[in-house]
């Protein structure tokens, strides 16, 4: 789904990371995912945090969205 979108290294660890956890088909339909498609970058790490479910995974996707945005 990526390959006519600007992604950086950090962005696309961050999805795959996310889709390994989520299910790649979860990631398809997610916000994370249209939004970056759409350049919306702020966005879509913004709706990383939403798959926050359990709450021990709120760090995780914490460190997800850090990775994405290019910390």
């Amino acid at each position: 789904y990526l390959e006519h979108t600007p992604t950086t290294q950090n962005q696309f660890d961050a999805l795959l990371s996310l889709g390994y956890n989520i299910g790649m088909g979860a990631l398809k339909g997610s916000t994370a995912l249209k939004k970056h498609l759409i350049g919306d970058h702020e966005g879509a790490a913004k709706a990383i945090l939403m798959w926050n479910k359990p709450a021990v995974l709120e760090g995780r996707r914490k460190r997800e969205r850090a990775l994405f945005l290019g910390a």
